[in-house]
């Protein structure tokens, strides 16, 4: 593998991979603000109507809030955030234009910040996304890679995070973990996969080794959110590494799409006015925590990377840990916990930064020929 200089250079300037520090695997630094209403009032939308009025306030208050709940991440020892937001979802555009934010926001805190790309679940994707095939997917992923997201310039450092939904796969989300797997081949960049909930990871796994993707060099996220730690095992035993990254996350609503024009089949809203039901899941910081402890005791660390999963929109209800001290919560706070169930400094790093820093290294591209797109 090469340094992951390679990967940093794409937004942060030159690092080898001891100078990545701790690494917060999972965030999305753009999610951090509902909207240009914040303002006092609207800013033109990039996306319908960028003639209208210029966005450059709202991208500056982006910018800001990143940047205030970013700081005093150095202080403990923390170097570089991992953005894995996808296209038209968790702050990330349409096209992808304003990941051109990431690296002002890596000059004003200090940190480095890497990039990834990918798409997500339908309900949430852009149309472009939602009518794509596998090739043109990993052709998007490829060029995102090598000369830049969009318009932005910035070049993504890893493929994710790429999802599945609750209990099920999708057709698809088949197509983009797919086309994830073969940018792998054609860039040497890990994945980073998204389970809701945790579920669905070792059909991710069975997915990615048809298409003959080396699973050392695959993250499946979130599975610190799943209820059952033998099932944790068994993904982890299949080769894998596992995101404990919703640290902080003990409170949160189960997202449902917007009823506008966004639903994949275009239709406009349908809901009827008055009360529905709506899910919510609870996942204590203290489970988390011992099962880490009981996962890193049982020689799993070297198979672990932690984060957040940061967003503005879930910080209310977690007044306690992201509420108060944002990206902060995990190494100011949760390591203490980490440390009174005896997790040793050297497990939390190879956690932090060693496990990090080789899925950050950029493979050398595969030689298998590229395949054509199969009927699903």
């Amino acid at each position: 593998m090469e340094s992951s200089q390679a990967v940093c250079r794409t937004v942060c300037g030159d690092v080898d991979a001891g100078g990545l520090g701790r690494v917060l695997t999972h965030e999305h630094l753009l999610s951090l603000l509902p909207g240009p209403g914040v303002l006092g009032g609207r800013v033109g939308d990039a996306e319908s109507d960028a003639a209208e009025s210029d966005p450059a306030e709202f991208d500056a208050a982006r910018i800001a809030a990143a940047v205030a709940a970013l700081s005093g991440l150095r202080e403990a020892g923390f170097g570089t955030v991992v953005d894995l937001s996808p296209y038209g979802d968790a702050g990330r555009d349409a096209h992808g234009a304003n990941a051109a934010l990431l690296p002002r926001i890596a000059e004003a805190s200090g940190l480095h910040v890497i990039s990834g790309t990918a798409t997500y679940r339908a309900e949430f994707s852009p149309e472009w996304v939602r009518r794509a095939g596998i090739d043109e997917l990993a052709d998007r992923f490829v060029a995102d890679a090598t000369t830049g997201i969009g318009e932005s310039g910035v070049r993504a450092g890893i493929l994710g995070e790429q999802p599945t939904s609750e209990g099920r796969v999708t057709e698809h989300e088949e197509r983009g973990l797919r086309a994830a797997a073969r940018a792998h081949h054609r860039t040497g960049l890990s994945i980073n996969t998204h389970t809701t909930h945790g579920t669905m990871a070792l059909e991710q796994i069975d997915l990615l080794q048809e298409e003959e993707v080396p699973l050392d060099r695959v993250v499946i996220g979130h599975m610190d959110n799943h209820p059952d730690l033998d099932y944790v095992r068994r993904v982890l035993d299949r080769g894998v590494t596992v995101g404990f990254d919703s640290i902080g996350k003990e409170y949160w609503d189960v997202r449902r799409p917007p009823p506008d024009d966004r639903q994949p089949d275009g239709r406009p809203d349908s809901q009827p006015d008055g009360r529905f039901d709506k899910p919510a899941i609870k996942q204590s910081d203290r489970t988390r925590a011992h099962r880490l402890a009981t996962l890193v005791a049982e020689g799993y660390a070297d198979q672990i990377v932690l984060s957040q999963d940061l967003t503005g929109g879930q910080m209310w209800l977690n007044l306690a840990t992201h509420g108060r001290h944002g990206y902060g919560y995990l190494g100011g706070v949760f390591l203490t916990h980490l440390g009174a169930l005896g997790i040793s400094a050297a497990a939390v790093d190879r956690m932090l930064i060693a496990n990090p820093a080789r899925l950050l290294a950029v493979g050398h591209p595969s030689t298998k020929p590229r395949r054509t797109e199969p009927s699903l």
